[in-house]
């Protein structure tokens, strides 16, 4: 349970620093991203803080990705070897 609150918390920790960057950060500006090859001729010319919200999101989606993913296959190979599940 105390887990989960600390969890929340943080969450909404982060969350406050996105808000407070995106009122502070309203100008325009160009965003270049070679590696991508999309923004190699023309970069993309939009608010700070809708960027600094997209590069966010993507974090946040690759980091529950690996969370979350690849976790049961740990599970079978205790079962195949004879571990608690297979007894």
């Amino acid at each position: 349970m105390i887990k989960a609150v600390v969890k929340t918390i943080a969450l909404l920790a982060i969350l406050f620093v996105m808000l407070y960057v995106g009122m502070n950060n309203t100008h325009v500006i160009d965003f270049h991203f070679p590696v991508a090859g999309v923004t190699v001729k023309e970069p993309i010319r939009t608010s700070a803080a809708l960027i600094y919200f997209g590069i966010f999101a993507v974090g946040v989606l690759a980091g529950t990705i690996l969370a979350v993913g690849g976790g049961g296959g740990r599970n079978d190979g205790d079962a195949k070897r004879g571990g608690a599940k297979g007894k």
